[in-house]
């Protein structure tokens, strides 16, 4: 099925949408250098699957935190502001792994990758709707894959440079860690922490520079018309959104995608150990690598068929797709559920972007609240990959994978159904959201 073609954007947009697209690209790295860190910091700090989990459990637990505020933040002081806000949180998260590294101590990296995780939170509620209006509504789905493609892009760089330079191929087993002298034992540990400064630190800086960037910019700010005397009001109440089904059913739809992206990305790396005896850590990643290589190229792929055919009928495929490859990997012999957990990459890659564009459709003056509650359902990502850690320490990695098939099962939904707003059970006709000149 085809649908009409429609501009991405506005000339007078391109710019913004450029600096905001920026940010999508600059959070990738927070998000995608847990992966790495997972098994780096099993192996420095000697953790089970589920303590190591954890790490998912800290980042997404503060996006969570964040998201309501965010939005709140959003009203009072405007995209711009909040940006920045976000922008400057996320830089403090980073430098917080300096000192965590230096005292080894496992939960101060949790706590800077919390505090790091709220800035990412606000910068997600701020950046998503934002380019959701930069243009067309028609092709709102279009853009945010556009602007999540480049999130991609960080992703497939952030576990090359996160192998490189995080992830020092030195392991050993048990009985060898046993021989050690106290002291072997301590230079070990300490040689471990210790690669994760440099990387966070580049962060940081990157962070700052974005930061000084976007403060030296001019953005269009979004205001909502008041289709009626009453509606803006009423917007800042969360029973006002109550009537708006397809968003309750896109945050959960939100809910169950993101804590199986997650939950699949964190253990790729243990599910090729596992699946091949005595491979080493470093060779492990390189299927981490070809997963969300594929996620890049799937964003891309997906927001240039979007301009034919219709999002939710992509999603409802992409969703079929992405079962059938949990299947294998479930199911599956041999070297067949390795490469079909790589392939899984590449079909998760429209699902964020996809759910958001639909799930806000038709808010209006209620944009900015839903976005906090879709921001909020990341916390799936916080919940479902410690469940997989601890069936895995139960069991082993593969059983570990019914878990994200689970939550497949109820994302398709949504792509088949779900997303479809009742328009005539609304309480009122459309506030539109338009980008108006500062």
């Amino acid at each position: 099925m085809t649908k009409p073609t429609v501009p991405i954007t506005e000339r007078r947009y391109v710019v913004p949408l450029i600096l905001v697209t920026s940010l999508f690209f600059l959070w990738a790295f927070g998000v995608n250098l847990n992966d790495i860190l997972i098994p780096h910091l099993k192996k420095a700090f000697h953790l089970t699957d589920f303590r190591s989990s954890l790490i998912q459990t800290a980042f997404f637990g503060g996006y969570f935190l964040a998201a309501l505020p965010a939005g709140w933040l959003m009203e009072k002081i405007g995209y711009k502001r909040g940006i920045l806000v976000g922008l400057l949180t996320c830089a403090i998260g980073a430098l917080l792994f300096i000192p965590a590294a230096s005292i080894r101590l496992y939960m101060f990296f949790l706590f800077a990758l919390f505090i790091m995780a709220c800035g990412q939170g606000i910068l997600e509620v701020a950046a998503n709707p934002y380019v959701t209006i930069l243009g067309p509504p028609e092709s709102s789905e279009r853009r945010l894959n556009l602007a999540q493609s480049f999130n991609s892009v960080g992703a497939v760089v952030t576990p090359i440079v996160g192998a490189a330079f995080i992830l020092t191929g030195v392991e050993y087993s048990r009985a060898q860690l046993a021989a050690m002298t106290p002291e072997q034992l301590h230079a070990y540990e300490i040689a471990e922490a210790s690669t994760v400064k440099t990387p966070y630190l580049v962060i940081a800086g990157l962070f700052l520079a974005v930061a000084a960037l976007i403060f030296f910019s001019k953005l269009p700010e979004v205001r909502e018309e008041e289709g009626d005397a009453g509606a803006p009001s009423e917007a800042v109440g969360l029973r006002g959104l109550w009537p708006y089904k397809h968003l309750l059913k896109g945050v959960a739809a939100q809910f169950f995608y993101v804590g199986a992206q997650v939950g699949v990305a964190s253990f790729v790396i243990r599910f090729a150990q596992y699946s091949m005896t005595g491979l080493p850590e470093k060779h492990a990643a390189n299927y981490l690598k070809l997963h969300l290589l594929g996620f890049m190229i799937g964003r891309f792929a997906g927001s240039a068929i979007m301009k034919h055919i219709a999002a939710s009928r992509l999603l409802s495929f992409f969703g079929v797709s992405a079962l059938t490859c949990l299947t294998v990997v479930l199911l599956g012999t041999g070297v067949a559920p390795m490469w079909a957990l790589v392939l899984l990459g590449f079909f998760h890659s429209i699902f964020f972007p996809t759910i958001f564009a639909l799930s806000l459709k038709h808010l209006g003056a209620y944009t900015k609240l839903g976005s906090s509650l879709l921001v909020m359902s990341i916390i799936g990502g916080a919940v479902f990959p410690a469940i997989m850690g601890y069936i895995s320490d139960m069991s082993n990695i593969r059983y570990a994978f019914v878990v994200p098939f689970l939550c497949h099962v109820y994302v398709l939904y949504f792509a088949a159904r779900g997303y479809r707003p009742d328009l005539d059970a609304l309480p009122a006709p459309e506030l539109r959201s338009l980008p108006v000149e500062n």
